[in-house]
């Protein structure tokens, strides 16, 4: 039976996995970190599939946000559905772009969860994209995106995304963050690279959630189960209003904060287990 400070620390996870995972700051490098200081009761190779396992949650709020433009069939009138060719094609293209980080995932998943899931790591990875965001930005004020809309998108930019993307194997990296800054630098808007973001996280999440579970070889006691549940529904609310937050802001904002935000959080991080050491 779980007490009601574990479950508070469930919450508080859950709304960290809520708030990281859409803005591109690392959700996983924030989920380690902030384990370090707030530790849910479990053992070492659940902890690890929760901290996957939750961004379901935070997954099915994109699903319930974008269910139009995900859904290629569309009841034109009470009778007769109408199938939307180009939303087969961005799921076409969303395939394409997964293909690079599931090669990725696949070889080298392991090996990085041994040897990669450290402070200094996440640190260093925070602070080095950190400055890439406030680079690449400065350098979009002086371009114009070639590809204004997410229907523009094709074949080759979403595999030069994708590729973009398999950085984000690296915890601190963020998944988002590097297939945000892919697409900027290849003349995406920063609406459409959300967007295409946002696509690309469903196969992605769902098939990296999947592998951990088949991974995970000892049952889930039913204190895991309402770990699981409870941090996959508070992701999904709190997902929910960041989405909407991060379309919003975006229409008016670069991403620069974020980037400056990760190298302020990178440093404390040093500086913090340094001090520790």
């Amino acid at each position: 039976m779980l007490s009601i400070v574990e479950i508070l620390k469930v919450v508080f996870l859950g709304i960290v996995e809520g708030v990281t995972e859409w803005l591109p700051i690392s959700s996983t490098g924030h989920m380690l970190l902030v384990d370090e200081f707030i530790q849910i009761q479990a053992s070492k190779e659940f902890k690890e599939m929760f901290f996957v396992v939750i961004q379901l949650g935070a997954i099915l709020a994109v699903i319930l946000l974008f269910w139009k433009k995900m859904w290629p069939f569309q009841m034109k009138d009470k009778s007769k559905p109408v199938c939307v060719k180009e939303t087969f094609s961005l799921w076409f293209k969303v395939i394409v772009a997964c293909i690079p980080g599931a090669i990725v995932t696949l070889l080298f998943d392991d090996y990085i969860t041994a040897h990669f899931e450290t402070p200094y790591v996440i640190a260093g990875a925070l602070i080095f994209y950190g400055i890439v965001f406030i680079i690449v930005e400065r350098w979009n004020k002086t371009r114009t995106p070639k590809v204004e809309k997410l229907e523009d998108i094709t074949y080759k930019t979403a595999f030069l995304i994708g590729l973009f993307q398999v950085l984000s194997i690296v915890p601190g990296t963020s998944r988002s963050g590097s297939t945000i800054i892919g697409a900027l630098l290849i003349g995406v808007s920063r609406v459409a690279a959300a967007e295409f973001t946002f696509f690309l996280a469903v196969p992605v999440m769902f098939g990296y959630s999947l592998l951990k579970v088949i991974k995970m070889s000892v049952a889930i006691t039913s204190s895991e189960l309402v770990i699981l549940i409870v941090g996959c529904a508070v992701a999904f609310a709190v997902s929910l209003v960041v989405i909407k937050f991060l379309m919003s802001y975006i229409k008016k904002h670069d991403f620069q904060v974020f980037g400056v935000y990760r190298i302020i959080l990178g440093i404390a991080v040093i500086a913090y287990f340094a001090l520790a050491a």
